[in-house]
């Protein structure tokens, strides 16, 4: 995953060589998640090979490293892990949560409102999707079944040659 700009300062000088190192030399090439994304890998680690088509996905593995306690700063082999982008992202979820709540107050406190909570209890949640109606498709079927009525025939509405003269 690239890192943005704002945070480049926080990793060190040689982070490329140290990603590369956990995710090819000691991951060889694979996925090292054993289940810290929440998902029970078949055989006990994850299949997804780099530039390979992922197994659940379908989309093509590009290899990453997470670290596990989110700071970027700590580049410990036991706080370094090769993941795929999904057990990747899966890892990070809720760490990604909590930075949107903070960064979405931050831009409300900058447009000039103010908060009414404080900013520990800031979490964003989404409001339920709602159901999709029901339609009652055994009505709709009926409705195009019923014969239509016949219209009632009208002196002025015939043509001339096949109006009844009295």
């Amino acid at each position: 995953m690239p890192i943005r700009p704002e945070n480049l300062h926080r990793y060190p000088r040689d982070w490329n060589e140290i990603s590369a190192r956990i995710r090819f030399e000691r991951a060889r090439g694979r996925c090292e998640c054993t289940g810290q994304c929440g998902l029970a890998h078949p055989g006990g680690r994850c299949p997804a090979v780099h530039e390979e088509i992922h197994p659940d996905t379908g989309s093509v593995v590009g290899l990453t490293t997470a670290h596990l306690n989110h700071t970027p700063e700590d580049v410990r082999e036991t706080n370094l892990l090769a993941a795929c982008q999904l057990c990747h992202l899966r890892i990070d979820h809720g760490h990604h949560r909590i930075t949107r709540s903070i960064t979405l107050a931050a831009r409300t406190a900058a447009a000039g409102q103010l908060g009414l909570l404080p900013e520990t209890a800031l979490t964003r949640t989404e409001p339920p999707t709602p159901p999709r109606p029901i339609r009652d498709r055994t009505r709709t079927a009926t409705l195009h079944q019923l014969p239509f009525p016949e219209p009632e025939e009208d002196d002025d509405a015939l043509p001339c040659s096949s109006r009844r003269i009295d």
